[in-house]
């Protein structure tokens, strides 16, 4: 059974960082290329960031990049998102997700897999 599980979410004060964990079971994770995604109140899920399965490759939404880092740890079967200089605009549950492919970034909804549950980031003002 796959699991995605988040983790590291909270309240933060704009400017901050957080760093979100989504901790994989039952996959060959290192086959899998992983994505964030968020989704804010009364809004649809949007992407935020994608890996492919080697780390070798990263792609982030415009609103993220230059603050946001996506990373992988295939021995621990974990990805990373290092959220830095947060804004309020940041605020929503952000979900973990998977795909089994060697090579591509993903970065649609229906090209993935497998979800995480969510956590939740709010960031105040």
């Amino acid at each position: 059974q796959v699991q995605l599980v988040e983790s590291g979410g909270g309240l933060v004060q704009a400017g901050g960082s957080l760093r979100l964990s989504c901790a994989a079971s039952g996959l060959t994770f290192r086959t899998y290329a992983m994505g964030w995604f968020r989704q804010a109140p009364g809004k649809e899920r949007e992407f935020v960031a994608a890996i492919t399965w080697s780390g070798g490759n990263t792609y982030y939404v415009d609103s993220v990049k230059g603050r946001f880092t996506i990373s992988r740890d295939n021995a621990k079967n974990t990805v990373y998102l290092q959220m830095n200089s947060l804004k309020a605009e940041d605020t929503a549950v952000y979900y973990c997700a998977g795909d089994r492919n060697i090579g591509w970034i993903r970065v649609r909804r229906d090209e993935y897999e497998y979800w995480g549950q969510g956590t939740q980031v709010t960031v105040s003002s």
